[in-house]
């Protein structure tokens, strides 16, 4: 491991109370409950009127200092990881506003006068990136301070479009420190990727005459090409990450307790995880090529042929430019996973990996930059409930982003880790729930009403938004927020 011992200590997430439950969902739009439910999940949440990723992240961070008894004085860096900002100028700095005049009312320090506010964009790795660039702060930082990474975003997608059931909202905040709680971050074997892929997911600013520039809420996006460079970025920065760690993939997939990964929806780190295992194994000699080779034989595939496919760059950016974007790179590669995927292995060393937490996940969606974070919080958790004893184990969390680019990050599970895993709530953040029904959820959806938040103690809220241009005073689509107590 690293010198310089960093990580993650705690977690802290909140979820808004509206509810989309797919199974309705799919009554509403004639959409087969069978495929949603098995490739999906089971629903997912929308932020009411009165909420932002502002508002959500300065929440999860206030519960996050509850929860761990936190002294704000001591923390020098609060990082915002997101796609969704309101404001192209000012970041986190809004969360610190919210949160030190919350802190203020109740009799406590605010954050430190010199706490560094970054916001980090990069699709839903952004929230990934701030944590290593947190870990890093804490690394060369002298003393003792703290870091706080909170991950929000508002996932929004066309009604009618493939990607409606894959929305979601809410933020988590995590706690980093040295000599952490959770989590060890091996911080210089991380393994980074990227490359420039053009349409897989993006959100121009859309200019109207007369009107000036708008940000555009729901995204342009290819599923298909945008399913690919996952699998691509994702076998990448793994790749970057075991060269930087001395190890053969397949001894470290094999050995690792629990992987976390992007999860847009469910199926896709199954499949992400089985790739790259395989991709591992046609590189390697020995018990490694011999098991490739007996996949292969089972799925009545070429090992070499396979091997080539495996090896070749998929030319993705040249798939844009010849307009055929969703045409598969690895027909055999795929052919394979499909094989391997009826394997008793498969389910020991891919589905058993991604186990902890997935179920939880099921309910809330594709919250982008929080989607990752919130996987390892509800993961920590049931490995709790289960009395499951994970001091010195490995665990691997791979963020990704649209666009695209990953990371891979190398953790090991600290001798008592329980203590800090029982203050998550992971299981109290899914409360309170409102199922909404359609007229409702199109209201949200539309921004044309809807109901508006019930007003909990303990969030905070969008009291009102700027509407003044003139001389003396100029706020106009600037929020202003309130903290309901």
């Amino acid at each position: 491991m690293s010198t310089a011992t960093v990580g993650i200590s705690g977690f802290a997430v909140y979820l808004p109370p509206y509810r989309v439950d797919l199974r309705q969902w799919c009554g509403w739009t004639g959409t087969p409950w069978d495929k949603i439910g098995s490739v999906v999940g089971t629903g997912f949440r929308m932020p009411g009127p009165d909420q932002s990723i502002y508002t959500m992240a300065a929440t999860a961070v206030l519960r996050l200092i509850r929860q761990y008894d936190v002294d704000p004085a001591r923390v020098r860096f609060l990082g915002l990881g997101t796609e969704s900002s309101k404001d192209n100028s000012a970041g986190a700095v809004i969360v610190r506003g919210m949160l030190d005049e919350a802190l203020s009312g109740q009799g406590m320090a605010p954050l430190s006068r010199h706490c560094e506010v970054p916001e980090f964009k990069h699709a839903c790795l952004g929230g990934m990136y701030a944590v290593k660039n947190a870990l890093r702060f804490l690394a060369t930082e002298p003393g003792d301070p703290l870091a706080i990474v909170v991950s929000a975003d508002i996932a929004k997608y066309a009604l009618g479009s493939s990607g409606e059931p894959t929305q979601g909202a809410g933020a988590v905040a995590m706690l980093l420190e040295k000599r952490p709680a959770l989590l060890e971050v091996d911080l210089a074997a991380c393994g980074s990727a990227s490359a420039y892929r053009a349409i897989d997911f993006r959100k121009p600013m859309v200019h109207v005459p007369g009107s000036g520039v708008c940000l555009r809420e729901t995204p342009v996006f290819n599923g298909k090409y945008s399913t690919i460079c996952y699998l691509d970025q994702a076998l990448h920065a793994m790749r970057s990450m075991f060269q930087r760690l001395g190890r053969s993939s397949r001894d470290y997939l094999r050995g690792v307790k629990a992987v976390f990964m992007h999860r847009p929806y469910e199926r896709m780190p199954l499949n992400a995880l089985g790739f790259s295992y395989l991709a591992g194994l046609a590189v390697e000699a020995g018990a490694g090529q011999a098991e490739f080779v007996a996949y292969c034989a089972a799925a009545g595939l070429d090992p070499g042929q396979v091997l080539a496919e495996m090896q070749a760059e998929p030319g993705m950016l040249a798939l844009v430019h010849k307009g055929m974007p969703g045409q598969e790179p690895w027909p055999l590669g795929m052919r394979l996973l499909r094989e391997f995927r009826k394997q008793a292995a498969y389910q020991e060393l891919v589905a058993a990996k991604l186990r902890l937490g997935a179920g939880r996940m099921r309910e809330l969606g594709n919250l982008y930059s929080a989607s990752l974070p919130a996987w390892m919080a509800a993961g920590l958790e049931e490995a709790l409930a289960e009395g499951s004893e994970l001091a010195g184990c490995d665990v691997l969390a791979l963020g990704y982003g649209s666009g695209d680019a990953a990371e891979a990050m190398p953790m090991r599970i600290v001798p008592g880790w329980d203590a800090a895993a029982e203050r998550i709530r992971f299981a109290a953040a899914l409360a309170p729930v409102r199922d909404l029904g359609r007229e409702d959820y199109t209201a949200l959806h539309m921004r044309s009403g809807g109901p508006r938040s019930p007003g909990l103690r303990g969030e905070f809220v969008i009291d009102r938004v700027g509407s003044s241009s003139t001389a003396e005073l100029a706020d106009e689509g600037v929020e202003y927020y309130r903290y309901i107590h």
